[in-house]
């Protein structure tokens, strides 16, 4: 069995019997609204992370990490603008050493470039990952407005995870449902989770 690397979330890594196949790509799919940036924060304290942002700033970015109740690291964080995003974040990913992590927050603007220039991102991302044995985490925002490439991504990435947020008329539902997952076995059930200052267990009702 491939070496398994810790997402550094306690109740995913134990359902998912030790964690994700070193050199897997995640997607990691949520609505704008959701606490979310729970699950990259906690990624940081893991291993070494490149953590390349398409939409806040370097200091939004690091703020946001230092500020966070949850156990983090010391990630190298790059916000990317300008007219070829694609080609500045291949850039980033071919120096990554060994053993690291990802982070693409959000991948939705890589997701409307063209199709191919795209798989070819997500190929050549995917190879590097998998030959230096680290971690890829796209985070994908599950909007009103969600661009072309997303089933691209979704077919490509070697693991999935769904976030779905439910807000009630006394309270906050987050279910968490891993429907696929390359090199194990994708999880039958959903996790209901907690995410308040960490990512944990809801144990205030029924686990589904």
């Amino acid at each position: 069995m491939a070496k398994r690397l810790q997402t550094g979330i306690e109740v995913l890594d134990r359902k998912l019997g030790g964690g994700v196949p070193a050199g897997s790509t995640i997607a990691l799919c949520a609505q704008p609204g959701s606490q979310v940036e729970l699950f990259l924060n906690e990624l940081t304290a893991m291993r070494g992370t490149l953590y390349i942002s398409l939409g806040r700033t370097e200091e939004a970015v690091r703020e946001s990490i230092a500020a966070s109740p949850a156990r983090t690291g010391d990630p190298t964080i790059r916000h990317i603008t300008g007219d070829a995003p694609i080609d500045n974040a291949a850039k980033l990913v071919s120096a990554l050493p060994d053993a690291s992590n990802l982070i693409v927050d959000p991948v939705d603007v890589l997701e409307r470039a063209s199709h191919d220039r795209y798989r070819n991102f997500l190929n050549e991302m995917q190879n590097h990952m998998a030959n230096t044995n680290g971690l890829a985490i796209l985070h994908c925002l599950d909007g009103q407005n969600v661009p072309q490439g997303r089933d691209t991504t979704r077919f490509m990435a070697d693991v999935v995870f769904d976030l779905s947020t439910t807000v009630g008329a006394d309270s906050v539902e987050n279910r968490l449902a891993v429907p696929k997952f390359r090199g194990g076995r994708a999880l039958n059930e959903v996790i209901k989770l907690e995410l308040s200052e960490r990512v944990a267990i809801d144990t205030s009702r029924d686990i589904a």
